[in-house]
């Protein structure tokens, strides 16, 4: 993978999908692709294996967006990520362009609304907060090898970091009707 420093290591990228109400880690995977560009749909694909439905919304950020992955995932779930300026393009970058498919133009059009922006601003403190999470409990580096094992490390730390979250949850989960009967 390309480094920072110009240079290339051994590397891989740990992709962590969460619930943005609760933080909830749903979906774990690992990956040796320097750059998150074509891991926006194996994760929707992911969680459609696992619960058996996709997430209504997906909240990314900006290095998801492809063209062939917001036309793929606008499919399945409405995505709110940011659109790309292409400042060569006399088109504003919520306009349809002459390459967008039907998905991207609908997409590129609703991310121009308030209301997406709203939605896309809540992602830093949602989703953006189990990353920091995870630095902060020292996952900054994989001290196993291979993709297999690195995947371990981070289902294991999703089960952690759940277990966590339910602790959190727990007396508002307690608190409703339903639990209150079930007891």
């Amino acid at each position: 993978m390309k480094m920072p420093n110009g240079g290339y290591n051994a590397a891989l990228n740990g992709q962590l999908c969460t619930d943005t109400q609760t933080q909830v880690i749903v979906g774990v995977d690992v990956t040796n692709a320097g750059v998150d560009q074509g891991q926006l749909c194996p994760m929707i694909e992911q969680l459609q294996r696992r619960y058996d439905r996709c997430p209504d919304e997906y909240l990314v950020d900006g290095g998801f967006v492809t063209r062939e992955q917001i036309t793929a995932a606008e499919k399945k779930v409405r995505v709110y990520a940011p659109v790309p300026d292409n400042s060569k393009s006399k088109l504003g970058p919520f306009d349809a362009h002459p390459a967008d498919s039907p998905e991207m133009a609908n997409w590129r059009a609703r991310m121009g609304g308030e209301a997406a922006q709203e939605i896309y601003k809540q992602r830093a403190s949602t989703a953006e907060c189990v990353n920091a999470i995870a630095r902060q409990r020292g996952l900054t580096r994989f001290t196993v090898r291979g993709i297999k094992k690195a995947r371990c490390v981070m289902m294991l730390f999703a089960l952690a970091h759940n277990l966590m979250r339910t602790v959190a949850l727990a007396p508002m989960l307690l608190s409703t009707p339903l639990a209150k009967n079930a007891f």
